[in-house]
């Protein structure tokens, strides 16, 4: 009799915790829409220094925003899910052409930042999700090289892969915000000139941080 009332106590805890964790879930399941702002900074992957007379920027940071999508699906304790990214950045070197009698060297603009992927996470409270993500990037940059007689506005399209983590805290089971950092690499391109003429694919390296801060809901 001990047992089974033993028996029947542990069911019934057990039935108990399964719609409590479910619960605890139910705010990180579901499809997700977020506006995104933060800071963003582009460099070269090389560390070998530029010295020279001209003081050429080799990195250029300023704020990104723009918007997310995703689709979470709850298992026990964690939660994984897909996402998709459109951001733009206000970035742009801070190079002066005037008097620089030469093509090649202008100004830099980022532009759209484009991204999908997976991310996995696990809730370290009942509210609060610690993830990380990977998936593929592809951006645009607006180059303007000038002689001071002629410029010359070109786009150069690159492709690469990202990596981050971050954090998302369920305000309710409908609003969340997060905070998360990410890094991108850029390992090819392409140049498309003003004519609309696109060039062969070539290998680059170029490296890019961002922090970035979310408020969305969940539908």
């Amino acid at each position: 009799m001990k047992k089974t009332f033993a028996l029947l106590a542990a069911g019934s805890a057990l039935a108990f915790a399964l719609p409590a964790a479910a619960q605890d879930n139910a705010a990180f399941t579901g499809p997700r829409v977020e506006a995104l702002v933060g800071y963003d900074s582009t460099s070269p992957g090389s560390s070998e220094d530029i010295d020279n007379a001209e003081d050429i920027d080799q990195s250029m940071d300023d704020v990104a925003y723009g918007v997310g999508v995703g689709y979470d699906m709850a298992f026990s304790g964690a939660v994984i899910g897909v996402e998709g990214e459109y951001v733009h950045s206000e970035a742009q070197t801070e190079y002066d052409t005037v008097g620089f009698e030469n093509f090649g060297v202008g100004n830099l603009e980022a532009g759209r930042d484009l991204y999908v992927g997976v991310r996995a996470g696990v809730l370290v409270t009942p509210r609060t999700l610690a993830y990380a993500k990977a998936g593929y990037t592809n951006a645009s940059y607006n180059v303007l090289a000038t002689d001071n007689v002629t410029d010359v506005d070109t786009d150069i399209d690159l492709d690469g892969w990202r990596v981050g983590a971050g954090l998302e805290y369920a305000v309710s089971e409908n609003m969340f915000v997060k905070g998360e950092y990410r890094y991108s690499n850029y390992e090819e391109g392409e140049v498309e000139g003003p004519s609309g003429v696109e060039s062969d694919r070539f290998d680059i390296d170029a490296d890019r941080h961002q922090v970035m801060l979310g408020v969305g809901v969940r539908f």
